[in-house]
Parts: structure tokens; sequence; C-alpha cells
């Protein structure tokens, strides 16, 4: 399948750890020296040796028949590896069976491409192959032929299918990660410009749904192929260090497992417990790297020991005999058996400390938990006679129940990315309640979460809540082993509070949240929607009567399920629709439509400061004094804003500024009336003085050496200072005279390379700088 999806709209660096674009070479043949070769000559013959060779009834017959199918009907194609088409599909279903998937999804995964690429139709597989291929297949398929306007609605529809297929049949996604894997392993021979689209969706999407229904073995290389495009230098960086202690750490591992072993023999087991070494997946060292601020030496957890036992028992019993061993080190414990993930996995994980010094996880688990470990939802039909199936399958469906829900409240691709997300961090929180019910939340949940976790009445009602006995505010972040109490209100009319949709951090509470107001509050959500409507449509000079909007927006009425204006108002009162995603779209529309028609003095011009500090676009803004704001200090390359003061002219903000952020979030129309949207011409003889501090473990010469690296870039040095702090560390504070952010960037990484620096960050300009 030939993924296309352009994701430079959509919010994924965002939300990913941050690849700094200078991280690809330059020169496409050094970038591929970094890129892995994978053996890709996949035969029918391979499928049918794996197949005799497996425990597990398949029909053959009926794969052979769809292989037959697909291989004539790809007849001719070429992958961009320009190789026969065929050897995709033949890849997808290797890996399935790898999965120890059933006939019919090896038969759909043979046929996944040959309604898109081909003149086959669903219908020819229904007659051939049966209802349940013609299905998968069909939600396998992308869409072609939805009437959406823009690539990142087209995302979304995609997004939106494939969930809603999961939901009826969860062998769709294991094929679309199958497809996903196959496509990864194979994407040095795409553009690069499509590797990295194709990279940043895998491990912004796919990895996440990997990790979500539990399958190990395919998330952990999709985030490592993905990080090889989007960081090749980072990704070899890393593999080189462990290259080098490969036989160190090898052996290292090898007496862990023989002195394990060793005590293991004086103990009483069931069957004898298994014992492996493994080291930890490229990328998920690198998040531990880039997230904990810490070198490769310092992650204690790379060097792991697994010991898989027969009974949960058992489990309890290795975890003390391992203590017993070795020194356990501080709030390193974690007890998924009893507080198992939100993807079902369990084990016992401990670091410990051995003779060497050197430090290495512990994670004991069943072979029951092993199996879901490994092959998450694929392991009900791998291990179909240990597996309660359907009970199993629901909770591990719940979460893509909730995604389909948040999006039907929703219109916004970036939330829906975001929800797939939220559980892709493996450190999750367990929160208890005063009756002892543990409560698993992803990272930074808040008590509404927390409420809305228990039941969706309890959230609604909250009024307030304690945490080990302590009164907290609603937006208190909860923190692994806390007791929380919640308090209700007794009021039936009570229900949740708009501001808690920016609170709360779980996609069921905002879902649920949303769900109240579109139901128990239409009139208050349509005042409250054209009070937004209108006040932006002021704020971007969007001038019509409102008798004039419902032909103007006829096209939004249509994607948003709205039949009329109320119901669109509506919509934006309970969060249904973003404006903030459709606002830039209806200006644009809004100028084509009538800026022809506008009188010539009504046209946006150009005003030029008194103080030459370089020259600003302004929309419908004349003639108007300038000013630069202290509290932010904005630079040529800053995104900025502009707030028409009363006794001076135009304030210049940045769009990240503390005081812009408070004003948006006060939502006073007058005061937001007064924001007006600006933009910088290109310059480069601007020159501009900013503020930054540098915080650094204080020692002799650092300040000399702050300014050498200033001296060096040919910054001016408006004025400086520096100060000791009570924990033992440094601050050196400067003015500084700086064209552009660019320029301010590139300084930054010099003055972070110098020994000590703890951070770099803008600041106020300094006194004495004015």
């Amino acid at each position: 399948m030939n993924d296309d999806m352009n994701v430079s709209n959509l919010p994924f660096k965002e939300l990913s750890i941050p690849i700094p674009e200078d991280a690809l070479p330059k020169d496409p043949a050094e970038y591929l020296k970094y890129i892995p070769e994978y053996d890709d000559n996949f035969t029918i013959e391979m499928i049918i040796q794996k197949i005799l060779k497996d425990d597990k009834q398949y029909d053959l017959s009926k794969i052979i028949s769809a292989y037959e199918f697909a291989a004539k009907a790809h007849e001719g194609q070429k992958r961009s590896s320009g190789q026969d088409y065929i050897i995709h599909p033949l890849a997808v279903a290797y890996i399935l069976l790898e999965l120890g998937m059933d006939t019919d999804t090896i038969c759909a995964a043979l046929l996944h491409d040959v309604v898109e690429d081909t003149d086959a139709t669903l219908d020819d597989l229904k007659k051939r192959f049966g209802q349940d291929v013609a299905l998968l297949v069909d939600g396998v398929t992308k869409l072609s032929k939805i009437p959406t306007s823009t690539k990142e609605e087209q995302a979304a529809e995609n997004i939106r299918k494939i969930l809603l297929a999961m939901s009826q049949d969860i062998r769709v996604m294991i094929i679309k990660l199958a497809d996903r894997l196959h496509n990864m392993r194979t994407l040095r021979y795409r553009p690069l410009d499509k590797q990295r689209n194709v990279a940043l969706e895998t491990m912004n999407i796919y990895a996440p749904i990997a990790h979500r229904l539990g399958i190990r073995a395919i998330k952990e290389e999709l985030q490592d192929l993905a990080f090889h495009y989007l960081d090749p230098y980072a990704y070899y960086e890393i593999e080189s260090i462990l290259e080098n202690k490969k036989e160190e750490r090898e052996a290292f591992i090898e007496i862990i497992k023989k002195r394990i072993s060793e005590r293991f023999k004086t103990e009483d087991f069931a069957q004898p417990p298994q014992i492996d070494g493994r080291i930890k997946s490229i990328y998920s060292i690198y998040r531990k790297i880039f997230i904990g601020h810490k070198n490769i030496d310092q992650i204690y957890d790379k060097y792991a020991v697994r010991i898989i036992v027969t009974t949960i028992a058992e489990c309890y019993n290795v975890l003390g005999l391992i203590h017993d061993m070795f020194r356990p080190m501080p709030n390193r414990f974690k007890d998924y058996i009893a507080n198992a993930k939100s993807n079902m996995y369990q084990s016992l994980h401990t670091t410990v400390l051995g003779k060497e010094g050197i430090p290495f996880e512990v994670q004991i688990r069943t072979w029951d938990m092993h199996e879901t470990a490994e092959y998450g939802i694929a392991a009900h039909w791998k291990y179909k006679e240990g597996i309660q199936g359907k009970d199993k399958m629901d909770q591990r469906l719940a979460w893509v129940r909730q995604v389909i829900e948040a999006q039907q409240t929703s219109d916004d691709v970036e939330e829906i990315v975001r929800i797939i997300k939220t559980d892709l961090d493996p450190e999750d929180i367990v929160v208890m309640t005063p009756k002892g019910m543990s409560v698993s939340l992803p990272v930074n949940s808040t008590v509404i979460d927390f409420a809305y976790r228990i039941h969706t009445e309890i959230g609604h009602k909250t009024v307030g809540a304690k945490v080990d006995g302590k009164i907290v505010p609603l937006d208190y972040k909860l923190q692994t082993g806390q007791i929380c109490e919640i308090i209700t209100s007794k009021d039936a009319e009570k229900g949740p509070n708009r501001a808690w949709l920016s609170t709360v951090q779980t996609s069921e509470a905002r879902s649920k949240i949303r769900s109240w107001f579109k139901k128990e509050r239409r009139e208050e959500n349509i005042t409250e929607g054209k009070a937004q409507l209108e006040r932006e449509f002021k704020r971007h000079r969007i001038n019509l009567k409102e008798s004039e909007y419902s032909d103007f927006l006829a096209d939004d009425f249509k994607k948003h399920n709205c039949e009329n204006l109320d119901d669109f108002y509506a919509s934006i009162g309970y969060g249904g629709t973003s404006l903030s995603k459709i606002i830039p779209r209806l200006k644009d529309k809004y100028e084509k439509m009538y800026t022809n028609t506008e009188a010539e003095d009504d046209t946006p011009k150009l005003v030029k400061p008194k103080n030459n500090r370089g020259t600003i676009i302004l929309d419908d803004v004349n003639n108007l004094d300038l000013k630069f704001a202290q509290c932010c200090n904005p630079l040529p390359g800053d995104d900025i804003v502009g707030f028409i003061t009363r006794g001076y002219g135009l304030s210049v903000h940045t769009t990240s500024c503390i005081n812009y952020k408070k004003a948006m979030e006060r939502n006073d129309p007058e005061t937001v009336a007064r924001w007006v949207d600006i933009q910088w011409t290109e310059n480069s003889d601007t020159q501009m003085q900013t503020g930054f501090e540098v915080v650094a473990i204080d020692r002799v010469g650092l300040v000399y050496d702050i300014t050498a690296v200033l001296l060096d870039a040919r910054v001016p040095i408006v004025h400086s200072a520096s100060r000791g702090l009570k924990n033992g560390n440094a601050m050196f504070e400067a003015t500084v005279i700086i064209s552009n952010t660019e320029q301010l960037n590139h300084l930054f990484e010099k003055l972070r390379k110098i020994k000590g620096v703890i951070s770099v960050d803008r600041s106020s300009i300094s006194e004495g700088g004015m």
C-alpha cells in the first residue's frame, strides 16, 4: 500500500519528541548509509513452508487462491524499489503468520491492496473469499473518494475509518500495522520528503496503536525504524555506543543470569524458570536520554533480565529472591501485576545493583503474562486455547470506543492524534480510591480525570477533592500511590464547568464533558458559540451581517453535521467545532470573496515604525506608533501579534507571550478585539535588543567562557550581570543586540555546549539594557 498521507500540516511535531530539522543529512548519499537494508525477497513458497511448520490449522488452499488472485491483479505493477508489487502483500502476510493470525487475516493481507490499486472490487473478493475477508480488506483500504477540502481533513477521515473498522474487527488494525511495518522496512526507496512524512506518521499514530494493542515487537521496530529516518545521526550514535560495548554487555548479562540460575536451584518451582537477557530498543533509550536529560550511562534499565515462571505466587517469591541477591534501587519497583497497564501488560519491574556496580532491570512474569506482553491482542489468535476470549478482548478494545466517542464530539484531527498517543508513555500513574480500588491514568491526569474514570455522574457532580486527606484544587495533577477522594454535589442540576475542557488530560473526561454540554445546555451553547464566532470574526476583520452567515458557512455546516446556524453555534459552544482550526480558512475565503469590492483605503497598508527596528505588515491597522513589549522581547522570526494600546499605539508581542495567553484565557470581548494579526517583513538589516539567562554549575571561569562565546559570535553586549544561587548554581543574565531568532538560536546552541551549563533561555531585558 502506498503511504502518501501528507502530515506536514498535522500536529505530529508538537505531539512527539521534537526532532530537529538539521538532524537530517543534507547529502542523500550520506543519509542512506545510516538506513538499514532488509532482505525482502518473500515468496509464496516461504508462506507455505511456514504454515506447514506451524502447529495451527490453516486453510492452505484458500491462502494459495488469495495469492494467485492478488498476483494476477498486481501483475506488471512495481514498488519504488523496482521489485514486483506482489512482494509487499507476501511480506505483510508473513509478518501476520509470525503473529499467529488466522486464515482470513492472511488472505486479507495478500489481498489488501487489490481494491485500492487494481480493477478488483469488494464484490469480487466477497464472492471468491467470503464476507469476512472482504470486510477486512475494506477496513484496511484507505479512503480515496471522500469529499474533503484539505489534506488534514483527509488524514482525519482516514484515521476515523481505521478506528471504526477496528471497533468492528480488530484484525483490521493488526493487518494495517503489518502493512506499515513492511513499508517502513522498505522506506529507503521513497523520496526524502516522503520518508520523513511517513516516519512522523508512524511514530505518532501507528507505534502508539501497536503499544495500545500490546504488540511489543511491532511497536519497538516501528519506533526504531521511524527514528532512523527522523534523526539518523542520533540513532547511529546510540547504536555505535551499544555496539562498542556489545561484548562487555553480553558478558555482564550472562554473569547475572548464571548467578540467578544458581540461586534458583535451591528453590522449589513448579517448573524451572526461564531467564533471558535483553537490552532496550534504541528509541526507548533515546526517549530516556531526551526526557530525563541524561547521558546513556545514567539510564539504569538499559540492561534487563526477564524471568518467566508458572504462577503469580512464584513471581512474588522470585522478587524476594532477587532483592536478597542484589541491592534494590530506591523508587524503582513497579507492580504491574496488581495494577495492570491499560494495554493489559502485567509484570513485576525492579531495578537492582549488582556487585559490579552496574544497575539493571529485572522483569518477572508468568507465561500467560509473557504471551500477552509479546503479542498483545494477537495472542487471542496465537494462543487461543489459553485466552479467555471475549472479556479480555473487550477490555483491550475499550480505548478504541473511547477514541470513537471523542471524535464524535470533535472535528479536530489534532485531538484525535493526541487521544491515540495519550497512553504511549509507559509510565502510567496508579491512584487509589479511599476504598482501596486502584485506578490507572495517564501521567499528568487531574482529579477531574480521576472522577470521570470512576463514573460519569461522579465526574459531572465533582465540586472538590482530597488527596491523602488534604483539600486540593480541581486541576491538581495526581501521582502514583496517592489516595484521592472526590467530593460531589447533591444538587440534581449540578454539571461540569466549561473550563474543565482545558484542564483535563484524558479523552474520556473531555468527551463526557462535551457530551453533557451538548445534551443539557443547548441554548447556552448557542449563545456561547455565537459570541465566540462574532468575536473571532471581529478580530480577523470578517465583516458580515448575521443574515449572511448561513450562506458563508454553508460548507462548514455539512462538514460538522449541522443543519442550520443554531446547530453550528451550539457545536462551537460545547467544543465540538474548533474555531482556531477553521478561522484561517474562513478568513481566506472572505478575502477572496470580498477583498476586490472593498474601498481602497480599507486595504492593508505597510506601517513603518519610527524607531527603525524593522518593517512590520499589519492587517487593517494604519500608521500607529510602534512599541516592542519588554515582557517577551519579540525578534524577527518570532510569531507575533499586536495589541492596540489606548495611549501609545501598537505594542508588539510574541504569540507565546504569557500576557497574550492570559488575555486569550480571560476572553474579555473588548480586550480580545484589540489584539490584531501582524507579521514581519523580510529585513536583514534589523537589529534589536533581547535578553537571555544562563543557569550553570558555579565555577571559576564561567563568566569568561560565556563572554568568550558572545565575542566569538560578534554579538554586541548591552548589559550583563551574574549572581550565585542558593543551590550552588550560578545565573548569568545579559542583554544583547540580535538580528533574528535564527541568530539567537545559533548562539544558544553554542552556550549550551559550555561546561556545566544547565539551561539557556530567553528572558526580559535586564536593567541597564534599556
